[in-house]
Order: C-alpha cells, then structure tokens, then sequence
C-alpha cells in the first residue's frame, strides 16, 4: 500500500493578537488523506477551513501537532521546497498571489522556481493558460483583469508548476457559471491524472462532486464521508450554518411530496429519473408566475450610450462598457448579470460617479452626473456601492471603528452613532459586543464582506449597489443576506442592483435583469423571461437555477411542468398537480 499523501495528527492552531487576545483557528485536528483523493471542504465562514489549507504546503506553521506532506513534516523548514512542488495552493483572494507583470510571467514564475529549461517553462505557461481560458490575455497585466480572471490566472499558476495535490480556497468563488463548470472539469482531468484535489468551497453542488467531504466547524472536524451520507436527512447541516445543495434541495422537497422519490439525489438526471416514475403527463401546465406584468414606476437611474475604455490612449487600453442603455426603477431590484469580464463592475462604479462616463451619460433623478457640477460625496451617500473585493473598502483597524468610517464625516451625536453602527452590523448578521473589537486583518472573507455592507448600510443609502455580495458567504450567511436584502428593500423601499454569478440568488430576488456581454446590453427581460432562454444565457457564460434546470429536463421528458419555473417551490407545486396530490400537501411543500 502507498503511504498517505497527508497526515495530520493533533493539529491546533492559534492567531496571537495584539492586546494578548488569541483566536483558536483549528481545535485538534486528525487527517488523513491518500494519493488520488478527491475531497470537499465545506464549513461556516470561521470555521479554519483556509487556516488548515495554509499548513497544508507550510504556508502556516502547528501551534502544535504534526503535518506531513509525503512523509515530509512542514515544520522543517529544509523539507519546504519540496512541499511546496508537491501542493499547489489556489488562494481564496487571486490577488494574493499574482506577482508578475504580465498575466504569462506570472504563471511562468512557479516553473522558474522550479529551475526548468526556457522550453519547457513556456510549454507549460500556455498549457496552463489554455486550460483555463487566459492564453488570448498572456500580455494583460493582472491590475487590469476582472476579480474571476484573476482567478483563472491563479489556477494557472498552480498548474504550471505541476504538482501532486492541489488545494483551492473557493478558487471558483468569482467565476461565472461557465467558468466554473470549466474549472471544475480541469479539476476532473487532474484528478484522472491521479492527482489529489482537496477543495475548499461555499458551494454545495460542487461539494457532491467530490468523493468525500470534511465539514468543519469551529476550528473541530465534526464530519467526514461521502456526499450521500454529509446530505442525508439524518444530518442537520443547519447547525453548522450549511445547507442541501439545490438538487439535494429539491429532491428532499419532492420526498416529501412522492415518498417514491429518494430524498438526497445530486443529479439532474437522477432527479427527472425518479419524478417519470412516478408521475403520469396529464396535459399543459400554467406558467409558473401570475401573468401579470410589472408595475411601471419613476427612473432612479438611467443610463444613456455609455462607453468606457480603461488605460485610454494607451497601448494597453481595454474598452470595458460600449453603448450601454438600460434604465433602473424607483425601488426595483435589478439583477446585472454577465460572464467573467463582462464590463458588470465597471457600470456598477457609473453608477455612483466613481467612474465618470467618457461618452454617453448616467443620471440620477433625472438630473446627470457631472464632474465638478454633481456632488459626488452626496451622491455616494444616496447611492452607495458594495465592491467585488469586500477587502477594498474597509479602512480602520477595528470592526466598530470602520463600520462608523463613513457616519463620522455626517458630524452625527456619539449615541446616534454607536446605535446605527449596532444596529447596522446586526443587521448583516455580526453581533456588535463580540465584532466591534476585532481587528479587520483577522476576519475571514465572508465577515470582511458583512463589515463592509455593514458600513454602507449604516449611511441609510437609498440605492444599493452590490457587486458579488454573496462571495465568500457560507450557505447560511447567503441565504440570511438574500432574506435582509428583501426585507430591507421592502421596509425601506431601497432601490437595489445586484450584480452576481449565482443564478438561484438572482431568482429569489430580483424581479428584472441587464444581461452584459463584451460590455454591451444583450438582455433586458424579467427575472421569468430570462431563465426561459438558457441557450443564450450559456453563451454569455451564464446558466439558469436549479429548479429550471429540472423543469427544462422534465419537459424535454414529456412531462408538462411550467417553462418559466424559477424555485424549487414552484417546480414541487407544478408535480404536486401532476400527480394529484395537490390537497394532501398543501401548506407543507
């Protein structure tokens, strides 16, 4: 028998803050991983999931215990460069380990570290690059690539210097629904090489792809099996803050309906699989919605033959938005979609005069932003902008004190602002006694980016702006936001953009979508509509829910549920009429 590939015995590790406060990341851990493994990390945002990852090539050093990579301990320092071409490590953030000037010398460094021939080095730069789809930007320097091109760079990197184990810290996290299908195929191809993938990720789908999961929770490994078995019924993922995958989802709904139906496939087919069984086609359905159409309401935002060209003038300008028009209702929800580098982020920071149109106009209220006419403080007070990379916008060394950055300059009386930046940091879900203290540099991304919406909220905008806030969130904290956002934009009526790559957040929320492509409108449509056309959506590197996946699948199968199915509700309901038993289960689906 082959020797483990990683051992872990009694692994505990501990961050010293200043002030003598101490954060126990990882609690005791045991592990053991052989050669060839495929292995999901799943767990809340804090749980150690990134502190284990960064022992796993030497990056962190035990408080105590013992990790072996191939037999070799990473506490000595001798055994280093060998670890580190065994494990490769694809960072959470992309930008933590892109150090070239051009996107090919960055992939190329880890092959010249390696000490390999000019050949060689440039055979598997653009092996790499292919692989992910960047060979075409090689010469881009990487300050010019959106946040999930970033992230393919990352993964190039890795894969360059070819090793036995690779470790990704939600290396799909950024990545629209295509890239990450492509990520995740290379994942496959790699671990047919016999190479070991361990996978650190918020998305459960991708989860059950793996042969087993680890699920950590506070520092501990409290689980660790088949995907079966981590999304069975008898496991209460909720309280370790996680949730079904969304076929696991539906097909648990759908148990309880048919009892026929097994209650944890992972599949599409598995699902259309189970519901022909059991149910008999009885004719056309409805569609999933009420036919009715949406209420017309004022302008908010109007965006007007909008172009954008970065580094203009140059030789290495990139034109990011070309004749943009779209308009944004008084308290719509907007959901902007696009593939990777799309132009999203750009027309996002439009839309608060962060970026001040070249050509064409945006305006607001129906009066347009003007340099040195618009007051662009009060506009970003009004119309605040939640970035991509929470990181970018937190300021002060201390939870409290960067939640309150912007309140400070409204000159407001200390007890009104100690309670809006409470109830602000409640209301993303961060208690305020145990968060306000805690030095902004500790926090895991998904509290980084709590922090940073934290701080907008507490400025009461009228319009939010948010650029993939659900990033780096565990499935829990996803879903929590998703539930506040309504609420709030309910409460308060709060017009809100959101800008996303996960379809299902898009769905719940959003009542209309701008589709971008190569920087240009090629949708607008109802959130219904939309997802009608996956087709087109695929080409633009996007993909529709889960739940219109299956009714796509069920038609194509004979059976008549709604075309314009958007949740799992909706698609149950729909199968609920099919098989009849509509009245048994009213009120529990």
């Amino acid at each position: 028998m082959s020797k483990p590939l990683l051992e872990i015995h009694g692994l505990k590790h501990d961050y010293q803050l200043p002030g003598g406060a101490v954060i126990h990341a990882l609690r005791g851990v045991d592990l053991t991983v052989e050669p060839g493994e495929y292995i999901a990390i799943i767990g809340a945002n804090g749980s150690g999931k990134s502190t284990l990852a960064r022992h796993l090539n030497g990056i962190l050093q035990p408080t105590t215990g013992v990790v072996r990579i191939n037999g070799l301990d990473v506490a000595q320092p001798a055994n280093l460069p060998t670890i580190r071409a065994l494990v490769g490590m694809i960072f959470q953030s992309p930008q933590d380990q892109l150090i070239g000037s051009t996107v090919e010398e960055d992939v190329a460094f880890g092959p010249e570290s390696l000490g390999l021939p000019g050949p060689e080095i440039g055979r598997r730069v653009r092996q790499a690059l292919l692989q992910v789809g960047m060979w075409e930007l090689r010469q881009r320097p990487p300050y010019l690539l959106s946040a999930g091109q970033a992230q393919r760079v990352a993964i190039a990197g890795a894969l360059a210097s070819e090793p036995r184990c690779l470790v990704c810290d939600e290396a799909t996290a950024m990545l629209d629904p295509v890239g990450r299908r492509e990520v995740l195929s290379i994942i496959d191809s790699l671990r047919a090489r016999g190479i070991t993938i361990i996978n650190i990720t918020h998305f459960m789908a991708e989860a059950a792809l793996a042969d087993r999961i680890l699920l950590f929770w506070q520092g501990q490994l409290v689980l660790d099996g088949p995907p079966q078995e981590v999304f069975s019924p008898e496991t209460q993922l909720r309280q370790w803050h996680l949730s079904l995958p969304p076929m696991a989802h539906i097909s648990r709904k759908l148990h309880v309906l048919l009892p026929e139906i097994p209650p944890t496939l992972l599949t599409v087919s598995d699902i259309v699989t189970a519901v022909a069984r059991v149910v008999s086609p009885s004719g056309p359905l409805p569609s999933g919605g009420d036919g009715q159409p949406p209420p017309q309401v004022p302008a908010r935002i109007e965006v007007e033959d909008l172009w954008y060209t970065y580094m203009l003038d140059t030789p290495l300008e990139t034109l990011a938005l070309r004749d943009v028009n779209c308009t944004i209702g008084l308290g719509e929800v907007i959901g902007l979609m696009g593939g990777t580098g799309s132009g999203k982020s750009t027309l996002l920071q439009h839309l608060n005069g962060l970026l001040l149109a070249q050509r064409g106009q945006v305006r607001v209220d129906g009066t347009a932003i003007q340099p040195g006419v618009t007051s662009l403080r009060s506009l970003r007070r009004q119309i605040a902008l939640l970035f991509q990379k929470p990181e970018d916008q937190l300021f002060a060394r201390f939870v409290g004190d960067d939640v309150a950055f912007g309140l400070r300059s409204l000159g407001l009386p200390r007890p009104e602002l100690r309670s809006r930046v409470q109830q602000a940091m409640e209301d993303v879900g961060l208690s305020f006694q145990r968060y306000k203290d805690r030095l902004t540099y500790t926090l895991s991304g998904g509290e980084q980016r709590r922090v940073a919406l934290a701080g907008l909220l507490a400025l009461q905008p009228q319009t939010l702006l948010l650029d993939e806030p659900t990033a780096g969130l565990d499935p829990i904290g996803r879903t929590n936001l998703l539930v506040r956002l309504q609420r709030w934009q309910e409460e308060r009526a709060l017009t809100l953009v959101y800008a996303s790559h996960t379809m299902e957040d898009i769905a719940k929320l959003a009542g209309r979508v701008v589709v971008l492509q190569d920087g240009q409108v090629v949708l607008q449509a109802s959130t219904r509509e939309a997802f009608t056309q996956p087709e087109p959506l695929r080409r633009w590197g996007l993909g529709v829910p889960a739940s219109s996946q299956v009714a796509a699948a069920l038609l194509a199968k004979g059976i008549p549920v709604p075309q314009d199915v958007l949740t799992a509700d909706e698609l149950v309901a729909s199968i609920a009429v099919l098989s009849g038993k509509k009245r048994e289960t009213h009120g529990t689906i």
